[in-house]
């Protein structure tokens, strides 16, 4: 039963519904810490579940039911050892939610949202969006299912956590519809407000429809603005008592845990870290697995995915000399730490399952112009390192930087095809320069998007190697036998979030007694 709240938090859709939504679960334990009561509603599971169980007609059709065998199975680990299947099933449940979606000009996805004419880094078309709440796909979820909640919540405060693009349109449909039904204060947060807010030509285009976007971290922002206060470097264990493990799209209950905030190393010059200047603040060690410990045991998670952006190493030291309730993934920078054998065997020993690495570029002068701070040698022997410890590799590349040529970017390609048997997942990416980065005031630039909340800049390359270029590169290198047969390994939609789960030893290394039974 539903209890008055003195905050309510609110996840828009759409993103990935691999596993709760960390920052809220934080927030949540801070406001609660400071005597505020507060309730969250994962309104991006909950409405993905709920479009897709929508039938077609007032009855039953048998592809309605393909579509609900479809969600059981992606909750199956079952499934997991058939990639083909996995892939029929995610593939299936993407189109439906775009033949659903596109009465309402609109793409939805397990992972995105696109709907004509509303563009996300317009303002102007996100408070048409507030205006014009029906055309919304998610309208009726909304109008039947999420409003009445809220309402039966009675907060006197309704915040919205607003961390992608792809969560935008529909974060301000639902603020419209709550502005004209609802009193109470309704403050905007996020990944995203944040970037939004960090532009120097940032002037609240949001000002009457809600009543303050709050920057960086949300306990302190939020606290602040009810009157309390939250120090910059206080932690707390974050609270995962509102959330239903049966919502999420993925055979084990996983627990998204940040163990700091900003990133340790802060130098890579293509990374919005480095251009906003973010600062970086870790979680003690010892209250690191002191949470992992208890909130494996209180909510019985099946798997860690650690979602910094990048474990430091002193933290991995530190996992290396213990063993992890259950397994765990994440992201590391080649650090020398992973050029010792032994150190990658505890690792492994630790419970890592799977290491997401950011490779970039396989050329050692793009990687220092970058100040990524490795060099080739130390990849290859620490990929060489990972893989004989048993440990999946999940490598990032990114194609297109100011650094680079077309002949530096084959080498990328060369070094990717040479070391494929170390290489389980691959993810290639096109460079997208941020607004006021470093970079961006040396080169010259033009509109990325045709909006005045747009985080990117399209740029003249000084090598001619342009996006249209990139673009039949990675278009004709994708064929290649060796990568694409690494590319189809991806898992659809859901790629790192999915990953660990289709390893023998992933699955034989989660708790038999830990099975998902709802947490609220």
């Amino acid at each position: 039963m539903d209890h008055n709240a003195d905050v309510l938090l609110v996840y828009p859709p759409v993103t990935k519904p691999a596993s709760p939504p960390a920052g809220v679960a934080y927030l949540k334990s801070a406001l609660q810490s400071k005597r505020f009561s507060c309730r969250v509603i994962d309104a991006n599971a909950d409405g993905l579940n709920w479009l897709l169980q929508q039938p077609d007609s007032h009855s039953i059709t048998s592809k309605q039911t393909r579509t609900l065998n479809n969600l059981k199975a992606v909750k199956n680990s079952e499934t997991y050892a058939d990639r083909a299947f996995y892939k029929q099933c995610v593939t299936e449940l993407n189109r439906d939610l775009y033949e659903k979606s596109a009465p309402y000009n609109a793409r939805v996805s397990l992972t995105d949202f696109k709907q004509k004419p509303f563009l996300p880094v317009r303002s102007g078309d996100l408070l048409l969006a507030a205006k014009q709440p029906e055309q919304n796909p998610f309208y009726s979820y909304f109008e039947k299912e999420l409003i009445p909640r809220i309402r039966s919540l009675n907060p006197k405060l309704v915040g919205f956590s607003i961390n992608f693009l792809n969560q935008a349109v529909c974060a301000f449909t639902l603020i419209g519809m709550l502005r004209s039904s609802w009193s109470c204060d309704i403050v905007v947060g996020g990944g995203l407000i944040t970037s939004w807010m960090n532009q120097p030509q940032w002037d609240d285009p949001f000002a009457g429809l809600v009543d303050a976007c709050l920057p960086g971290r949300g306990e302190v922002a939020l606290l602040n603005y009810l009157g309390s206060t939250w120090p910059p470097r206080q932690y707390i264990k974050p609270d995962f008592t509102d959330f239903y493990p049966d919502d999420y799209f993925s055979p084990y209950r996983v627990l998204p845990y940040t163990s700091s905030h900003g990133c340790y190393w802060r130098k890579c010059k293509f990374c919005p870290e480095h251009a906003e200047k973010n600062a970086y603040v870790p979680v003690p060690h010892h209250q690191v697995f002191d949470d992992i410990n208890e909130l494996v045991s209180e909510y019985q998670f099946e798997a860690i995915h650690f979602l910094d952006n990048a474990l430091s190493p002193a933290l991995l030291r530190k996992i290396a000399q213990r063993t992890l309730p259950v397994p765990w993934f994440g992201y590391v920078r080649f650090i020398r730490l992973l050029e010792n054998e032994h150190f990658c065997e505890q690792l492994r020993a630790s419970g890592c399952s799977m290491l997401q690495l950011g490779l970039e570029s396989g050329d050692q002068r793009v990687l220092d112009s970058m100040q990524k701070g490795i060099s080739i040698g130390r990849m290859r022997r620490i990929l060489e390192n990972v893989k004989n410890a048993g440990i999946d590799t999940f490598v990032y590349v990114l194609f297109g930087t100011p650094y680079e040529s077309r002949d530096q970017a084959e080498r990328t390609f060369q070094f990717l095809v040479k070391h494929s048997r170390l290489i389980d997942y691959i993810n290639p990416a096109i460079f997208n320069l941020p607004v006021f980065s470093e970079d961006s005031f040396n080169l010259k630039t033009r509109p990325f998007y045709p909006g005045d909340l747009s985080l990117y800049v399209d740029f003249e390359h000084p090598a001619g190697w342009d996006r249209r270029h990139v673009r039949q590169f990675l278009k004709g290198k994708k064929t290649h036998p060796i990568i694409a047969d690494i590319l189809r390994r991806n898992p659809v939609s859901f790629t790192s979030n999915h990953a660990p789960f289709f390893s023998e030893s992933f699955s034989s290394a989660v708790p038999v007694a830990n099975k998902k039974v709802n947490i609220r």
